[in-house]
């Protein structure tokens, strides 16, 4: 058994804190809780944290209103913030603006690049269509889907098995 007493505080703990679509878990520190949401990592959430001037150690749902707030907006604000090559979604194609997508946002544009690579026949479009490796990888020897190639010893044995019984 743990030797910790329960806190008793548990009363003014968010379980749960909503960041555009998403939840984050509210028990975990800021910094962990904001790297699970899709598009923010291990370090985007330390900046994050240090821009909206909260502790990034600090548990997430024992935040005030006012500090879960600033993070909201950090986070929102992310991609002014910061140099264009710490953002994930540059040079969009369309716009020519640099943005930094998280959540299903992030999922979305993803899905459109590949699909307008797909469209225009581009050597990238082509790989991903034909789920081939795309970025340069060697495809002689790895990122193979049909399985094993060797010998298949229980194959063999099961069917001289089945011709043992038939022979009886």
């Amino acid at each position: 058994m743990s030797t910790e007493q329960p806190q008793d505080d548990d009363d003014d703990l968010r379980y749960f804190v909503r960041i555009g679509q998403t939840d984050l878990d509210g028990t975990k520190s800021v910094e962990r809780s904001l790297a699970g949401m899709n598009g923010i990592g291990r370090r985007t959430a330390r900046i994050i944290a240090e821009e909206a001037g909260v502790d990034r150690t600090a548990t997430f749902g024992r935040l005030d209103e006012d500090d879960i707030e600033s993070v909201v907006e950090a986070v929102e604000n992310y991609a002014d913030e910061v140099p264009e090559w710490l953002t994930n979604h540059r040079k969009e194609y369309f716009s020519g603006e640099t943005t930094h997508e998280t959540g299903n946002d992030l999922s979305m544009a993803r899905r459109r690049d590949l699909n307008r690579m797909q469209m225009i026949d581009s050597y990238k479009g082509v790989r991903h269509k034909r789920g081939q490796k795309v970025r340069g990888q060697r495809t002689k020897s790895t990122g193979r889907t049909e399985g094993t190639i060797g010998v298949n010893v229980e194959e063999i044995k099961e069917a001289a098995a089945e011709e043992a019984e038939a022979d009886e």
